[in-house]
């Protein structure tokens, strides 16, 4: 159990006014959680403090060589005065998951999810409460030491700040086209591709313009080895009901393990739906388009929690899904999981936990 020290801000800032523009990531609250590691000593001296800017040495590693893990959460209103946070156990295992293939040490789960609640309490009243709002939570580990060599570091930063963050669709949940990338690619087996770390969304950035310039939301990532294999979305994991069976693909240690992903999967058994983690190619998508099989794509993730596909590129080939528009599982899923968090659904399968 962290013994967590607490020094309130004596400025605190305005905070956004209901109705107000929150986009993502742009406002930040009151406080954050920081908490230093330092070899042979192990972590220490956990706080929550005034935001403020940090001070670093030119030389810190973090700069050089990306020894940096970090988390994507959400916090959201609950009742009388409480709030509610989505499985994090499983944020605090993959943290952990990531700290062991960049050689950070290990932090305990039951730290990563006290620190966590900690700052929610303190920054409690910055969650939002419009439709689709949310408080998008930023667990991360730096590395700190000041040596231009290439090893571990022996110190870091583990920190928690927080954002008042909008709906993740200001006009409604409205279907996504998607480029499928032939050219470049973003990780591969036995590399950091299942990390959550910033060298593979450094790695993604080349293709998200590419999508970009060519009228496209989003890049999909195929295989590093045989190019042919489809593997995730640069921000999300991603779903395909093909002929009755919701398909994603395997786990294979280039793909993120994603929380939204799983807990699809999960409701999917929950709902005895026919749900399989396999290898998918391209030609096999192509395939089940072209037969009329395939009828629903989308993407998951924290950020857009399900992210519905309504046209999907591929070389020369632009693949309508569902004529353009949301399927019924893709609603579903999306309705499901976004009352769970909320509050509005029951929670069979236990996800949601109460902060008070």
């Amino acid at each position: 159990m962290l013994n967590i020290t607490i020094q309130k801000t004596t400025t605190p800032a305005a905070k956004p006014a209901p109705g107000a523009n929150l986009g993502f990531g742009h406002i930040f609250t009151d406080h954050m959680f920081i908490m230093d590691y330092t070899e042979g000593k192990g972590w220490h001296d956990p706080r929550i403090v005034p935001f403020q800017r940090l001070s670093l040495s030119p030389a810190a590693m973090v700069f050089h060589y990306g020894q940096a893990m970090f988390e994507g959460m959400k916090a959201y209103p609950g009742k009388n005065g409480s709030a509610y946070i989505f499985r994090p156990d499983m944020n605090a295992k993959r943290a952990n998951k990531s700290n062991e293939r960049l050689c950070i040490p290990y932090l305990p789960e039951e730290d990563f999810i006290q620190a966590v609640e900690a700052l929610v309490r303190v920054d409690r009243d910055w969650i939002p409460t419009g439709e689709g709002e949310s408080l998008y939570l930023r667990p991360f580990i730096i590395a700190t030491d000041e040596f231009l060599g290439v090893a571990p570091s022996k110190t870091y930063l583990f920190m928690v700040i927080a954002s008042p963050s909008g709906a993740y669709y200001a006009s409604g949940l409205n279907p996504v086209g998607i480029w499928i990338e032939d050219e470049y690619v973003r990780a591969v087996r036995g590399g950091m591709g299942f990390a959550k770390t910033g060298g593979n969304y450094a790695a993604s950035l080349i293709g998200q313009v590419k999508a970009h310039d060519e009228g496209f939301a989003q890049v999909l990532w195929l295989d590093g080895v045989e190019r042919k294999y489809i593997e995730e979305v640069g921000s999300m994991n991603i779903f395909f009901k093909i002929a009755g069976k919701i398909v994603t693909p395997m786990l294979n240690g280039s793909i993120l393990p994603g929380v939204t992903r799983d807990s699809v999967i999960q409701l999917c058994k929950h709902w005895n739906m026919p749900v399989e983690e396999k290898r998918i190619s391209v030609d096999e998508l192509l395939e089940a388009q072209h037969s009329g099989a395939l009828e629903e794509v989308f993407g998951t993730g924290t950020a857009a929690v399900i992210s519905p596909v309504g046209k999907l590129r591929y070389g020369d080939e632009v693949m309508t899904i569902n004529g353009g528009g949301i399927g019924p599982v893709t609603q579903k899923l999306y309705d499901t999981i976004t009352g769970i968090q909320l509050g509005r659904l029951e929670d069979p399968l236990g996800w949601r936990v109460e902060i008070k």
